[in-house]
């Protein structure tokens, strides 16, 4: 049986998603155990020419959810982007993860040939569908997800491998 494009997209992402949610989860409890104001790791950055914690968090959600709405042919939401504090940030992950898990396999499957365009300022992006999943979102997918994961890691989280890949 050969891989289609919803069980490659929607179950990874509901994953990974989970497992960011436990990853800022730890953090706002380390945070709150050390007395640490928890605006220092949302606005925590790994190098001063890259975004903070918040940012990439954002960024993560919206890949996914563009992915899930563009292999589907309808509209991607759009999210206003003012996340500040943990519990914002978790709202917008189970925003994101309603949204992913009402997008059916019926919606994606068979997409692998579908036309996408990204629009960036002037710049546009073209697509098939599966050139789109595996060369443009899962790799910035983990992207975000793993500069996450080392901003809170570099201040102090304790977090290991197993909180980014999660239980088996």
């Amino acid at each position: 049986m050969s891989l289609t494009l919803y069980p490659a997209s929607i179950p990874v992402f509901v994953r990974m998603l989970g497992n960011l949610s436990t990853i800022l989860d730890k953090a706002a409890a380390h945070a709150e155990a050390k007395k640490i104001d928890p605006s220092i790791f949302i606005n925590a950055r790994l190098a001063p020419d890259m975004y903070p914690l918040s940012r990439q968090v954002q960024i993560a959600t919206d890949t996914v959810k563009g992915c899930a709405a563009r292999l589907a042919g309808i509209e991607v939401p759009r999210y206003e982007d003012n996340e500040t504090t943990f519990p914002q940030l978790q709202a917008r992950i189970a925003k994101t993860l309603t949204f992913i898990q009402s997008v059916t396999a019926e919606q994606i499957d068979g997409s692998e040939e579908r036309e996408i365009t990204l629009k960036f300022g002037s710049t546009e992006l073209h697509f098939l569908g599966q050139p789109y999943l595996l060369n443009f979102v899962y790799p910035n997918f983990h992207f975000h997800l793993t500069t996450t994961y080392a901003i809170l890691r570099h201040n102090g989280v304790a977090l290991g491998k197993m909180d980014y890949v999660g239980t088996y």
